[in-house]
């Protein structure tokens, strides 16, 4: 997370993210945009079926692998999967070698679909601020099982874990914004508590004793106060994050509508195993499938989480709100002549900020409630078999999507190395349809070199074939021959 400032001396809080291979295009969008760039018909009708024989024989290739990971997640299934390892009759350790199969097959399609793990790094800055929920949601670990990605972990040892990796793992893609206006009234009365507070604490200078701590963890973070440099990490993806935290105080703001936004993960699928009295019958896995989540709230996207309380720094507030209420109460009355307004007017205060605190934490509450409720119908996708059809035609579609617009740029502008390659793609999205990724040249260049279509000389670059040779050596597949079947029957 950075810090820019945006020309009248305030700072913008900026977060600045690593550009994604996914390429943000709808396939039949790339198909048609690309067709209409090429200028005689005939290649243009060409190229729209070189485009469906590329998918027909892509999907091809990862029938079988789906299908083995189809039938190994039927036996961990949460629902089903436990009757159906009962009638395999199997072993404990043949059980394990099948349930550690399928994770690396579900980690093979999810590197595939470009997702990645979110690192302590990513979870720190996302949870850094506080977005619509203001509750401090942790995990009840003794409801997660800690053995099923430990073993995988150790078997197939990655850089960047998580510290949660052990229990369960988050999985992430794309980058989008969230934007909300409201009033956020009791948001902005916590918010000038807390201005107050701090103030308070920089007086008596106890914040630099509290924040000792979090300096300590604030230095694990490299990116939290860099300099933005746009001309050094022009391929990074620069977000900004509005809060209700650094807005100005002013009687128009706090009494009017007030715009935050946030940067959210477009695609978070978290994989975990619930812990069980019996670990050889209990072992369902789950995958869940979520959309469009808030940085600042990914809480919601947790495993087994615990209800929610106050926070700690409620209860300090509270607490010490009440000693001092208490103390300025008990001075009072010992003075020679009490003054009933002036305990009045403190009991008051007292009263009135500990109703005050629990009416804010009871609102807190409820929008917990419905993040939790908006989160299980509007924002999860899906889970389970569902989530894994969603992964395996994810794959397909970017694997394709790489393979059309590598070879139309070989077709178009000639032979070129792979870091031509790769430069021309990306400024071709650039241009006609206005996106920027990083592309994964490896990849397509690969697929390209397996289709036989490609040839590359002895300095590294590389050529394609023409249209109607590519359609000749991919040649026909069973997908057209069925669909000209049932043409046939159609018309007979």
């Amino acid at each position: 997370m950075e810090h820019e400032d945006n020309g009248n001396g305030k700072k913008k809080e900026v977060i600045r993210l690593e550009r994604e291979s996914v390429i943000p295009i709808l396939k039949p969008k790339l198909i048609m945009t690309l067709a209409n760039l090429i200028e005689h018909s005939s290649d243009r009708s060409e190229f729209l079926k070189f485009c469906k024989r590329v998918e027909y024989t892509i999907r091809a290739w990862y029938l079988l692998q789906f299908e083995d990971l189809m039938q190994l997640y039927s036996l961990f299934d949460p629902v089903h999967g436990a009757q159906k390892l009962q009638q395999q009759n199997l072993s404990p350790e043949e059980v394990d070698t099948l349930e550690q199969n399928f994770l690396t097959y579900l980690f093979q399609v999810m590197e595939r679909s470009n997702f990645k793990i979110a690192s302590d790094e990513e979870i720190d800055v996302a949870l850094a601020g506080q977005y619509l929920l203001n509750l401090p949601i942790t995990v009840d670990e003794s409801k997660i099982d800690k053995t099923l990605l430990k073993r995988y972990f150790l078997e197939h040892p990655q850089e960047n874990l998580p510290d949660f990796a052990d229990k369960y793992i988050i999985f992430r893609r794309g980058i989008g914004i969230d934007r909300t206006t409201d009033y956020f009234f009791m948001e902005k009365v916590d918010m000038i508590i807390a201005r107050l507070w701090a103030f308070l604490l920089s007086k008596t200078r106890l914040d630099k004793f509290l924040s000792r701590r979090s300096r300590r963890r604030r230095n694990k973070v490299p990116k939290k106060d860099d300099e933005i440099n746009p001309e050094s990490d022009s391929e990074d993806l620069y977000v900004e994050r509005i809060r209700l935290e650094n807005m100005d105080l002013s009687i128009q703001n706090l009494v009017g509508k007030t715009p935050i936004q946030e940067p959210t993960f477009e695609r978070i699928i978290v994989v975990y195993r619930r812990a069980g009295a019996n670990p050889n019958t209990e072992r369902g896995i789950f995958v869940k499938h979520f959309k469009n989540i808030p940085m600042a709230d990914l809480e919601i996207v947790l495993p087994e989480k615990r209800n929610p309380g106050l926070t700690p720094m409620d209860w300090v507030k509270f607490l010490g709100s009440a000693v001092v209420g208490l103390v300025a109460v008990c001075g009072s009355l010992e003075m020679p002549k009490a003054d009933m307004w002036v305990i009045f007017a403190i009991l008051s205060t007292l009263i009135g900020y500990c109703a005050k605190t629990y009416f804010t934490f009871q609102a807190n509450m409820a929008a917990y409630q419905n993040l939790i409720t908006q989160s299980m119908y509007d924002k999860q996708l899906d889970s389970g078999r569902g989530t894994l059809l969603h992964l395996c035609d994810d794959v397909i579609q970017q694997e394709v999507k790489e393979v059309i617009i590598s070879f139309f740029i070989l077709m178009e502008q000639g032979q070129a190395n792979k870091e031509e390659l790769d430069r021309q793609c990306e400024q071709l999205i650039k241009e006609e349809f206005g996106e920027r990724c990083n592309f994964d040249v490896d990849n397509a260049v690969e697929k390209l070199e397996k289709l036989k279509i490609v040839s590359r000389d002895s300095i590294g670059r590389y050529n394609c074939v023409g249209l109607k040779r590519a359609n000749d050596i991919i040649g026909v597949t069973t997908e057209e021959l069925v669909l000209k079947a049932r043409q046939g029957s159609i018309s007979a």
